[in-house]
């Protein structure tokens, strides 16, 4: 999953042993995982981060980029799973947007399906039943994007009739990853970053979706192999997008003990 650190400014040539000694030494440890020596994080610029974890019983450290999105979205659960080889992680499926319980006349449960990853699951209660509200803070980091371009390139034109064009709809194969979702979004803005460890620009996508914008990062090393051009604001962009976040809010009272998991 190297290529995901691309979206925040490591190119790939970056030296991930020496990153990751960078992140052992100078970070700190994550809320609501496991032992601060297994579990670190380090702040970069501008809500960007790395996080490295090793999980119990694994002599390998994963390194993933994270992103404090600053707003929340309304999600209703659908499913909700642990992780067997990540504890401290869970895999969220939820309907964005739902409609007010008092809404009799909704036809849909949400505006659209999205899966995550949460990272802080532990503050999760033992159950969550389907169709309980939480609010996420999630952003999505590209695994490969497939057109970057104006509207009417769009590979499917009815999603242009959606709500605001947009469409989102999590992978479904039984060897797909998991947190991963297909998207096809309007770039409504475009926020410039720079990674203080490499000096790199980098690129947030501030896309147009019901209620809460959807944020994405791409790797510009993997726009230029494929050919496709920089994001601009108004075109569209599709592809396969891996989504993390935190929960937000909607938990239900105070949490008396920490879990090692949830499920």
């Amino acid at each position: 999953m190297d290529f995901l650190l691309e979206c925040i400014g490591f190119p790939p040539d970056q030296d991930h042993g020496a990153l990751m000694e960078t992140v052992l030494v100078e970070g700190e440890a994550v809320p609501w995982r496991g032992d601060p020596e297994n579990h670190r994080r380090l702040p970069l610029a501008d809500g960007l981060e790395l996080r490295l974890d090793r999980e119990p019983g694994q002599d390998f450290w994963s390194l993933l980029p994270a992103y404090r999105v600053p707003h929340r979205l309304r999600v209703a659960v659908n499913t909700l799973r642990e992780v067997p080889d990540s504890p401290f992680d869970g895999l969220l499926t939820a309907w964005a947007c739902p409609p007010a319980p008092s809404d009799k006349a909704a036809p849909e449960p949400g505006e659209y399906l999205l899966t995550t990853w949460l990272t802080d699951a532990r503050r999760l209660p033992r159950r969550v039943e389907p169709g309980h509200v939480l609010a996420i803070s999630a952003a999505g980091f590209a695994v490969h994007v497939e057109y970057v371009g104006p509207n009417d390139g769009v590979r499917d034109p009815r999603i242009l009739e959606r709500r605001r064009g947009c469409a989102v709809a999590p992978l479904g194969g039984v060897d797909d990853p998991g947190g991963c979702s297909e998207v096809s979004l309007r770039i409504q803005s475009i926020r410039h970053m720079r990674n203080p460890l490499t000096g790199r620009e980098v690129e947030l996508l501030v896309c147009d979706a019901p209620e809460r914008p959807l944020l994405l990062f791409v790797s510009p090393w993997q726009l230029e192999v494929d050919n496709l051009p920089a994001p601009r604001p108004g075109w569209r962009i599709e592809g396969t997008f891996l989504f993390s976040g935190v929960i937000a809010g909607g938990l239900t009272g105070p949490r008396t003990r920490v879990r090692r998991s949830f499920g």
